[in-house]
């Protein structure tokens, strides 16, 4: 709601408290415990944005956001904040917007190119170390060397692997690139498009002009990305957002201070952003977070805590929209003490105490004034929303995509030539033009009929039991063909075993004598049943020693047995 063309967010004791929008480029932050109006608020400075005509952008992750694109209805609630606020006039209206989803069911897609999200985020998505990430960088230098469009998920696949197969070739110019580093790049795109990673990631890609649009009233569009589906998957909702706010970055020229910001892009469930950021990244977002104000950018970051948002990125943040903060534990206390300590202390009342009894609907608020410095910090009643709250219908929600602006310019996906159509071509040609070469396979070589085996006798000699000699017997051998390699065309490529290998006439085997030379057999024992009592004895004993003890040692300990037993010879 607007007041004297400002942006009416509250009213405290000392009266209403407002936003400038000519501030409003200098970031903000809103955050409190679960259930105590962020929402709401949330919803109440877009309003007033999109009432001054400047275009919103927001992530709907709960899909409450939706009701902006009708009125609101009156009930006791309202009735008692409006009574609250002191509001002398009110009245319930719906605001322009446009749905987008990036899985295209709730809203039109939005997609980008693999070249335009970039190596950096891209390994966000993914999930990389550090040394993937670099990897990964060198995989989009040398597409972009070679001429090589990333636009999808297979072309990025493509180029992994076919740098991956020659990385000899690349690695004086651009690093080494090792083939489980590629290995395991390549899992995590398998990961990501089980999870539905690759929809977003083709053409047409998104045209950010398009979030620049006001209503035949002049208000601005309010941009909502339904994310419920999304935002169950952390790292991909967060980078996403990330794309979307350097994008902004990216396209828009450089305006300075204006009355009105060129846009508002509000950033919620901020602290999925910096979960596990790499210093990298981090640098990355505190320089977009720093440089986009000149863009006439304001960024607005909702999460549940502050201390969720890194101090370096913390400190851009000008306005500030303070809700409920429970403190249970001492660690929560120390939170509320620090936050306490941001504000512009107000002598009226004690900060950090108050800070633990807001109720639902109220926060503490402070906002530059017009000299740039932060206001005194105001506890405040949080007006109510226009618009209405909470979800539409399907049946409503498909009527708004199928009558705003962009309908059906996203809608249909287009896979123009890139990296894996050209890589694909080059493997083809050249497995074409290697063919071409080829020696043709002559046609009595194919219809030759592979060789039989020869059997030639071989002799053995077997020791007998019957007889207790070795007597000389004949066995059926086979000898296996010797396969004589036939010279082959240079270049030559082929399947065809008969044409590799020419099989020449096996020679006959030469026999092996019946009688070969053999060493010296020792003579065969006696027969157990020739042999005495007490050589028997003798016999048991000597192999039930030796076999425990060993030969050596159990013969000699039978020997003095037997010899006391005066069977010794």
């Amino acid at each position: 709601m607007l007041l004297n063309n400002n942006i009416w967010v509250g009213t405290s004791e000392e009266g209403a408290v407002s936003l400038l929008p000519a501030m409003a480029n200098r970031h903000g932050l809103i955050s409190g415990a679960t259930g105590t109006g962020k929402t709401v608020t949330l919803q109440v400075l877009a309003e007033g944005f999109s009432a001054l005509g400047v275009p919103v952008f927001m992530a709907d992750v709960k899909g409450d956001l939706a009701g902006f694109c009708k009125p609101g209805e009156m009930n006791e609630k309202i009735e008692e904040r409006l009574q609250a606020c002191g509001v002398p006039e009110f009245s319930f209206h719906a605001f322009p917007v446009t749905f987008w989803d990036v899985y295209g069911e709730k809203g039109h897609p939005i997609r980008t190119t693999v070249s335009e999200m970039g190596p950096l985020l891209l390994s966000r998505m993914l999930g990389l170390n550090e040394t993937q990430t670099g990897v990964l960088h060198i995989i989009f230098r040398i597409a972009d060397d070679e001429n090589m469009l990333l636009l999808d998920l297979k072309d990025v696949k493509a180029m992994l692997a076919y740098v991956g197969e020659n990385a000899a070739r690349y690695t004086l110019d651009y690093g080494n690139v090792a083939k489980a580093t590629v290995g395991a790049i390549q899992r995590a795109i398998a990961i990501l498009e089980d999870q539905g990673g690759d929809i977003f990631f083709g053409e047409p890609a998104l045209n950010i002009n398009d979030w620049f649009a006001q209503d035949d009233e002049g208000k601005g569009m309010v941009n909502i990305l339904a994310a419920e589906k999304l935002f169950r998957k952390p790292a991909m909702y967060s980078t996403f957002l990330l794309w979307l706010l350097g994008e902004l970055y990216e396209v828009l020229p450089e305006q300075g201070d204006k009355e009105l910001p060129r846009m508002v892009f509000f950033f919620d469930e901020a602290h999925l952003l910096f979960d596990d950021c790499s210093k990298t990244l981090l640098e990355h977002i505190e320089q977009v977070i720093r440089l986009i104000r000149s863009k006439g950018v304001g960024v607005y970051f909702v999460t549940q805590n502050p201390v969720d948002v890194p101090s370096s990125v913390l400190s851009q943040l000008s306005g500030r929209v303070q809700h409920a903060l429970r403190a249970f534990t001492p660690a929560e206390l120390k939170v509320v003490r620090s936050v306490a300590q941001t504000f512009r202390e107000n002598p009226n009342f004690d900060t950090e105490k108050c800070l633990t009894e807001l109720k639902t609907g109220e926060a503490l608020l402070s906002f530059l004034q017009e000299d740039g410095s932060p206001s005194v910090v105001q506890r405040a009643t949080i007006l109510p929303p226009q618009s209405s709250i909470g979800t539409i219908s399907d049946s409503l929600r498909k009527t708004y995509m199928d009558t705003d602006a962009v309908g059906g310019k996203y809608d249909t996906a287009v896979d123009r030539e890139s990296a894996y159509e050209l890589l694909s071509a080059a493997f083809h040609a050249a497995g074409a033009q290697e063919t071409q070469v080829l020696s043709p396979v002559p046609e009595e070589m194919g219809q030759m009929e592979a060789p039989q085996p020869v059997y030639q006798p071989m002799s053995f000699r077997v020791y007998n039991p019957a007889t207790g000699k070795y007597e000389e017997t004949q066995l059926q051998s086979m000898q296996a063909p010797v396969l004589q390699a036939s010279p082959l065309p240079q270049n030559a490529v082929t399947q065809s075993a008969a044409y590799r290998y020419n099989y020449p006439a096996v020679q006959d085997a030469v026999p092996v004598p019946s009688k070969a030379k053999t060493k010296k057999e020792k003579t065969p024992a006696k027969k157990r049943s020739e042999m005495t009592q007490a050589e028997q004895l003798f016999d048991s004993f000597t192999k039930s020693i030796s076999s425990s003890a060993g030969r050596e040692v159990g013969r000699s300990l039978s020997r003095s047995i037997l010899g006391i037993l005066g069977l010794k010879k």
